[in-house]
């Protein structure tokens, strides 16, 4: 091949979940991911690592506001609608690691964590916050 051509470009391997499976999306209402595509996904380009899908609690939002990562005030300059408790949404790994070490974790979704979150957080760890939350929580309302 002359080294002059150009290689077309291999499509990217999709993400999969910390189980091993397909990741599911986390969230649409309010739409997360660092792509605002509903899922945690982080590609090259998401330095932070948004691949832990967790469901909002009191506790966790207050933990973050203390640590100065505010997560319930919008900010519709970056596409971000504040969040409250019960809202699905892909944090940064490190951050949630934080709150777990502070006692604040916030339940997590496996099926939905890109397993780029097991860069930093043992497997065990997020099992020990797992819950399965589905995408419609009404459905759990009597």
């Amino acid at each position: 091949m002359d080294p002059r051509q150009e290689r077309p470009e291999r499509p990217e391997r999709p993400e999969r979940n910390v189980l091993g499976g397909e990741l599911q999306p986390c969230g649409t209402d309010p739409m997360t991911g660092f792509h605002r595509d509903g899922s945690c996904r982080c590609g090259p380009e998401d330095i932070g690592l948004h691949a832990v899908c967790a469901v909002m609690t009191r506790e966790f939002l207050d933990h973050q506001r203390a640590v100065g990562n505010d997560l319930e005030t919008p900010r519709p300059e970056f596409g971000f609608p504040g969040l409250v408790p019960g809202d699905r949404w892909c944090v940064v790994a490190l951050r949630w690691l934080q709150a777990h070490q502070a006692g604040a974790a916030a339940p997590v979704v496996l099926s939905c964590t890109s397993e780029r979150a097991l860069e930093f957080i043992p497997l065990e760890m997020l099992q020990q916050h797992r819950v399965d939350v589905p995408e419609d929580a009404s459905s759990l309302e009597e």
